[in-house]
């Protein structure tokens, strides 16, 4: 498609300016049908742990009981109560996950086996780039598991991770303010008003200040932001909702510490393996979203979006290559990206009657234009005899790095995509107990890389279709069993597509495959269980090629398998929990890039346990209970380093001294354990933060 055409369509969507979700209406304006209850919201607070909306997995009113694919969802109370403020700390609590250190400064994760640093989104729309994502301005945490092409297009092989964010609430007065502060020195202020403007007219600002501190040497940073948001009912049937966020991220650039004898370096858990004056990373974010619902009627409603997101990230570091326990190797680096995004999307959400079937149909369009840039300049050390890439020095609890000089660019290379999807999809109630859901996504996704050093430019075109399809039995309303099949697809370029090989551009995307089967019990109308075993099927992976010495493939292929199961609510009165387990094993089917056939994935632990519990022991007082578990794991393909199994122990107490004042102390890792949950590769090991305490206050006005 020419590329005209393409941003034609994206400037319509932004004339349009609707949003990905329908606007739900009272509860009295809403079409009558038993399997869509009035009180599934699309955009709004949940109370409590418990959470009914489905609706981001299918972009349709669906409650999650009718969602045939396994969800987890951290409401606000729930991030509140844990007093969590990144994103990457929210996901330590969901089995299935484990943490990628992102080399010190993005987040990163594993979802069933597959690496990601580019399957984030807010409020369904892409949001890609390589940075820290704070919670500040968010209203739930959802991580959809499985490959979601149809909903969310490229990437989402093992899942995505969608943030909802706080939103203007029409006709609610409230300000909120609060401060907290660690016995690392680390403290954070943050503030949530809405304000009415008019009787149609609402507005909400939330802004946040917060200092970083931790037990790690020479580590620091700050974050500022600020998010205002605007909702505006422009009739009865129309809302108009316009939201802006803009991010300062900075902060030291911390790589971790190396790997001896095949484990995480042991007693230098508070070194600092980088140059305090030079390690560190920045990262601007600007995100502004504009969005109308419209319900043409009872059956019948529009909804769109257009997003742009503006990114500019420049991370310096020095980091460790491995120690021998008497002598570390250093090297080190400085990297710079832009990125702007900007997508547009359309939806039209049809509820038909064909005989005694009741259909619901999506049908979408979504078109969207990223421009990026790199560029790369490595590090040299003055070891007094000259300048060398990579320096060995002394092992100790304070590193010595020589003086740190840059190399002229080694590389600086630009990108283009450009990508348009259609997709259809048709949900069907057949009587009283079976639905099904089937739908696909067709992509068109249009990339060229050049890189500025060599001129060389490369380019490729992928046209891709991706199916759904899932039934969903309910012999109660509370009850559902649920087997789904679904597919996803990845270019050959990586997640950031920020460079395309020659050959590369020779090869199919990755294929994701993913079968599933599942069941979902609401006991009650506030606790929710569900379990879904999986098997995840990842092809079309480059491998060395048998018959071509030196030449690659499309012969690779992994496989993870697992089950999960999760119960979330109101177990008794008073008591709140979200407790979860997953196991999970997976490997290389076929010999690829990565490793030989067999070798286990990568950051994959067997077993993973969570828990949170808030028991409320008195109208003023409650106390918080919490542990995560997580088995040991490789730290890379190679097998050589593994990262060992642990368990950390959290806990909190929450004092209401009035209405409008309350005091919260969160302490995490309470029985002070030694662990390591992540890395970045063999020598790149992220210990775990000791012992420590948080104390906050949290006044309503």
């Amino acid at each position: 498609m020419p590329s005209f055409t393409r941003r034609s369509i994206l400037l319509s969507g932004a004339a349009l300016a609707l949003p990905i979700a329908p606007i739900m209406a009272e509860a009295d304006e809403q079409p009558v049908r038993d399997y869509l209850p009035t009180e599934i919201v699309v955009t709004g607070a949940a109370e409590g742990y418990g959470a009914d909306d489905g609706s981001t997995a299918t972009k349709t009113a669906t409650p999650l009981i009718n969602v045939p694919q396994a969800v987890a969802v951290i409401t606000d109370d729930q991030l509140q109560d844990q007093a969590i403020r990144q994103l990457g700390e929210a996901l330590r609590y969901i089995p299935g996950i484990s943490l990628e250190t992102g080399e010190g400064h993005r987040d990163e994760i594993f979802i069933r086996g597959q690496e990601t640093s580019a399957d984030f989104y807010l409020d369904g729309l892409r949001d890609d780039a390589q940075y820290y994502r704070s919670l500040y301005n968010i209203e739930r945490i959802e991580v959809l598991k499985g490959a979601n092409a149809l909903i969310f297009g490229r990437g989402g092989g093992g899942g995505v991770v969608n943030r909802v964010s706080k939103t203007a609430q029409p006709g609610d007065t409230f300000t909120e303010m609060e401060g907290s502060v660690n016995n690392f020195g680390a403290f954070a202020l943050a503030a949530d008003v809405n304000q009415p403007l008019s009787d149609t007219v609402s507005a909400r600002l939330n802004a946040t200040y917060e200092e970083f501190g931790s037990n790690r040497d020479s580590y620091e940073g700050r974050f500022i932001g600020i998010s205002p948001t605007v909702t505006v009912e422009a009739g009865p049937d129309t809302r108009i909702t316009a939201t802006y966020s803009y991010d300062d991220d900075a902060r030291v650039t911390d790589r971790g510490v190396p790997s001896l004898n095949g484990g995480p370096l042991r007693g230098f858990d508070d070194t600092f393996f980088g140059a305090p004056d030079f390690n560190y990373a920045t990262a601007e974010t600007h995100i502004a979203r504009a969005r109308i619902d419209h319900r043409f009627s009872d059956s019948l409603t529009a909804n769109a979006s257009v997003q742009y997101a503006n990114y500019d990230k420049d991370y310096a570091n020095v980091l460790p290559r491995g120690t021998d326990g008497t002598v570390v190797s250093l090297s080190g680096y400085r990297d710079l990206t832009a990125r702007e995004n900007l997508i547009a999307q359309v939806n039209l959400v049809w509820d038909v009657q064909t005989g005694p079937l009741d259909h619901t149909v999506l049908f979408g369009i979504e078109a969207g234009s990223q421009d990026t840039s790199n560029s790369r300049r490595n590090v040299l050390f003055d070891d007094g005899m000259g300048l060398v890439s990579q320096v060995s020095v002394p092992l100790a609890d304070v590193i010595f790095v020589p003086p740190v000089s840059l190399t002229d660019t080694i590389r600086s290379r630009e990108s283009d995509l450009q990508t348009f999807s259609v997709y259809l999809q048709d949900q069907i109630k057949i009587g009283d107990h079976l639905e099904l859901i089937a739908g696909v996504r067709w992509d068109r996704f249009d990339l060229d890389t050049l890189e500025l050093l060599t001129s060389a430019a490369v380019s490729r075109v992928d046209e891709k279709f991706s199916p759904r399809f899932g039934v969903v039995v309910k012999p109660s309303d509370t009850l559902s069993f649920y087997a789904s099949y679904t597919e996803s697809f990845l270019p050959q370029s990586g997640d950031q597509f920020l460079l395309l090989s020659g050959a590369d551009a020779a090869f199919d995307p990755e294929k994701f495959t993913n079968y599933e089967i599942g069941a979902k019990w609401l006991i009650q109308p506030d606790l929710f269980l569900t379990a879904a075993v999986f098997r995840l099927d990842r092809s079309n992976s480059k491998a060395p090629d048998p018959n071509n010495t030196g030449l690659l493939t499309l012969a690779g292929e992994s496989r993870t398998e697992g089950m999960e199961v999760s119960l979330v609510g109101n177990i008794l009165p008073g008591w709140q929990a979200s407790l979860g387990y997953t196991y999970l094993d997976g490997q290389l089917q076929t010999t690829t890039e990565a490793g030989p056939a067999g070798t286990r994935l990568q950051q994959l632990p067997e077993h993973q346990i969570s828990a949170w519990n808030r028991v409320q022991l008195t109208d003023n007082f409650g106390i918080g209970l919490g542990a995560v578990y997580q088995d040991e794991q490789f730290t890379s393909f190679s097998g050589n380093v593994v990262l060992p199994s642990y368990w950390r122990v959290d806990a909190a107490a929450f004092f209401d001294v009035s209405e409008r004042l309350s005091v919260q102390l969160n302490v995490e890792n309470l029985l002070d354990e030694k662990y390591y949950p992540s890395a970045h590769g063999d020598n790149n090991i992220q210990p775990g933060i000791p012992l420590s305490a948080r104390l906050g206050v949290r006044v309503k006005l």
